[in-house]
């Protein structure tokens, strides 16, 4: 039985994918500090091939303990996106680059390790051709840097796997309302209305099931995937932030945004992006963004009185 050690696995993602795997017969041994307070593996506890670890990812006896006993490590445990790590950009640093430069440091080349990069490291990007994963890279906020510095140490090992995720939405146990898709179907739901600063601006879109589903496929194909980075996001969905809301409005018809005449985003990225590489692998996203929309809808009304963002 494969024994997969995931770090963070009690977070937005890992939430997802932690009780997939065990489903599937791996071992997996979860390193989560629940920072966000949060349950969302409870129902996984009655697994037999499954082991919670509360710890911490900068527990470096901790760790070194964990990570001898593993097949593959896929390090999920991060402050995850531009608002979090700007409020306090040392912890971001200390959990996003160091703490991974340093686990990857501790594994033999008969481990591998799968990691989730990001999308954002096109940062503006070229927004009229596709990124592929030979593109410039261009990250604009101290989360992406950081992401890109990690890419280049996974990519001097022959057993690792990079993947640039797109912008990802979907229900999971351990809700975020801060990433794009969720966060404007939220307002949608509970405010009727968003004003949208440069609505022009694109990026790719990924449901968390199908990252689930890449994650997988990498498991289950480890040989080819290896020493490899691919974009994974699914393709229909590079649309602008006035093409997502027009989305969106079909499936909340009450639902009214505005795009501002004046002022920017502070989030600058633009871009879109190329999917071909794992899609010539086997990748097949299963869920559309209109039925990814049509979930979030029914879904959202549960967490209208609950603060859950990436912000403590």
């Amino acid at each position: 039985m494969t024994k997969v050690l995931v770090t963070g696995g009690a977070g937005y993602i890992g939430s997802v994918l932690v009780p997939d795997l065990l489903n599937r017969g791996y071992e997996v041994t979860v390193v989560d500090n629940f920072m966000y307070k949060q349950t969302s593996l409870t129902t996984s506890i009655r697994k037999s091939n499954f082991k919670l670890v509360f710890g911490d990812v900068r527990n470096e006896a901790l760790m070194k303990d964990e990570i001898s006993k593993a097949d593959v490590l896929i390090p999920l445990a991060a402050i995850v996106g531009a608002p979090a790590c700007d409020k306090d950009p040392v912890l971001a640093k200390l959990i996003n680059r160091d703490s991974i430069l340093w686990l990857i440091k501790q594994l033999s080349k008969d481990q591998g390790i799968i990691m989730p990069t990001t999308n954002s490291a096109y940062g503006s990007g070229d927004k009229d051709n596709f990124c592929d994963e030979n593109s410039p890279l261009n990250p604009l906020s101290l989360y992406a840097k950081d992401k890109v510095i990690v890419e280049q140490a996974l990519m001097e090992l022959s057993n690792a796997t990079s993947f640039r995720l797109a912008t990802v939405f979907g229900l999971s146990p351990r809700m975020r309302l801060d990433l794009l898709v969720n966060n404007f179907v939220y307002r949608a739901i509970s405010d009727g209305f968003v004003i949208i600063f440069e609505g022009h601006f694109k990026r790719n879109y990924i449901h968390i099931l199908d990252v689930v589903q890449a994650f997988n496929l990498a498991l289950e194909n480890e040989l080819i995937f290896q020493g490899e980075i691919f974009n994974v996001g699914l393709s229909e969905a590079n649309i602008s932030k006035l093409e997502l809301c027009e989305v969106i409005k079909r499936v909340v018809p009450n639902f009214t945004f505005i795009e501002a005449p004046l002022g920017k985003d502070p989030d600058q990225r633009n871009y879109i992006v190329s999917n071909s590489k794992i899609e010539n692998l086997g990748f097949k996203p299963t869920i559309p963004l209109n039925n990814g929309l049509e979930e979030l809808a029914k879904g959202l009304p549960m967490y209208l009185n609950r603060p859950h963002t990436n912000l403590l």
